[in-house]
């Protein structure tokens, strides 16, 4: 640990005491500040950061119980372990109640106090790399978390920094599984509002006679069940954004009045006849040609237009495959951070076989696949034998869509993938087993970049 991470004041009335804690502490490692009362201590912690604190129970002025509740009023962030001769099984509960880490009864060996403070500052360790992790595999924000390698997604991100400024409305289109929400965010999180309320509803998920209600709000007394007053999403999400997904399952009864409210800036709750203006940036996802709902007479021509003054279109993941090997790295490690574990390995023909998948669900079909992986298979590294049937089963409806020449390159990309695994990467050995000189093998290496 860092030097500064290895701090510990000691607080105890008993000068002897604090410095016999002193003695094997340094001796330990440790650097040991002192204190010889609990209001001492507080003032210590309150400009002069430490890791640990080593506190008596049993002292005048401020009792250590007493220096807990201190802690948590003021808001002061340490571990403590709390110190007595004169111990019982309620006061250390009540100590652990009080948020101290652990209780060790005096007299105690200089082991002891050494082995509960290393157990303290795992514990610690783990909270902090566990923090770490959720931090940097939790749900992308801003562009800038994206993972893509594709020049597909690196166009899109591109336009998303482009029109992220705007306050004009989005549409974003694509397959079910796209990730149509998390472009939203993005556009959000790197634009001037990503201070201001992000918020999502799905229109499909909802009753159009509750929609309504829920997008613009409604007065109590509004109708039978509104007993107080509703703000409404349009109004909670002011100064930010609204994202509406599957717009295209919106009623022809609720388009006009969402057109209303692109148009003039205002929304008016149900059961008031006063409108308020309103500043939220809409954005719209669908997984429908809304062209073709035009037509059919299911969408509003105007409305359409209006919400399709920026158009974000995502690819399908079979049509930008070179993300799949990112994207799968980055979910094994997002779960195994969920689940507390460490990240294991991807074998590389596991990578081969997502690439070659076509994974109609798109992003969120390879998530869950991968999610179901790893519950089931706890070794430190993934291989094809993991993987659900159906993706471990060669894809055949990709066949169709390759010439006799590609399909052979495939194929014989596939089986040097697998005598590379099979021989544990020995060039050698696997050149005998694809009966091939260790030259040509060497050549296709390269050739597949492998």
């Amino acid at each position: 640990m860092a030097d500064e991470s290895r701090k510990i004041l000691v607080i105890d009335d008993e000068a002897g005491m604090r410095h016999m804690l002193r003695m094997v502490l340094e001796r330990a490692g440790y650097r040991v500040g002192e204190a010889e009362t609990a209001v001492r201590g507080l003032e210590d912690l309150s400009y002069d950061p430490y890791s640990l604190v080593l506190c008596d129970i049993r002292m005048p002025e401020l009792d250590g119980l007493g220096f807990l509740r201190e802690l948590k009023k003021r808001k002061l962030s340490t571990t403590v372990i709390m110190m007595s001769a004169y111990g019982s099984i309620d006061t250390a509960v009540e100590c652990l109640k009080q948020g101290a880490y652990d209780y060790i009864s005096k007299p105690f060996k200089p082991d002891e106090i050494v082995l509960t403070i290393r157990k303290a500052e795992e514990r610690l360790f783990l909270l902090q790399e566990n923090a770490q992790f959720r931090k940097s595999f939790g749900k992308p924000e801003s562009v800038d978390d994206l993972v893509y390698a594709s020049a597909s997604i690196r166009t899109l991100v591109g336009q998303i920094r482009q029109v992220a400024g705007a306050t004009s409305p989005v549409l974003v289109t694509g397959e079910t599984g796209t990730g149509k929400e998390l472009i939203a965010r993005a556009l959000h999180f790197s634009g001037p509002r990503k201070d201001k309320p992000f918020l999502a509803v799905n229109c499909s998920a909802i009753a159009t006679n509750l929609l309504e209600s829920e997008l613009f709000g409604h007065a109590r007394g509004a109708f039978t069940g509104a007993d107080k007053t509703r703000e409404g999403l349009f109004l909670a999400a002011d100064g930010g954004t609204l994202f509406l997904d599957e717009i295209g399952e919106l009623s022809l009864e609720l388009q006009p009045k969402l057109l209303r409210v692109l148009q003039e800036g205002e929304v008016r709750r149900v059961g008031e006849t006063r409108p308020r203006k309103v500043d939220t940036r809409v954005v719209v996802a669908t997984a429908r040609d809304l062209n073709e709902e035009v037509e059919q007479g299911r969408f509003r021509s105007d409305l359409y237009f209006r919400l399709a003054v920026i158009e974000l279109n995502i690819p399908p993941l079979r049509g930008r495959r070179e993300d799949i090997p990112l994207l799968a790295d980055y979910f094994v490690r997002r779960i195994a951070a969920r689940e507390r574990r460490v990240p294991p390995a991807i074998h590389p023909a596991v990578h081969d076989r997502l690439q070659n998948y076509r994974w109609p669900g798109n992003v969120r079909e390879l998530e869950n696949y991968l999610e179901k992986t790893m519950i089931f298979c706890r070794d430190d590294e993934l291989r094809l034998e993991s993987l659900p049937p159906e993706v471990r089963r060669e894809n055949r409806e990709n066949l169709n869509e390759l010439s006799l020449k590609q399909a052979t390159q495939r194929l014989e990309r596939e089986y040097i993938i697998k005598a590379l695994a099979e021989t544990d990467g020995n060039r050698t050995r696997a050149a005998k087993l694809l009966e091939l000189s260790l030259r040509a093998l060497q050549y296709k290496i390269k050739e597949y970049g492998l």
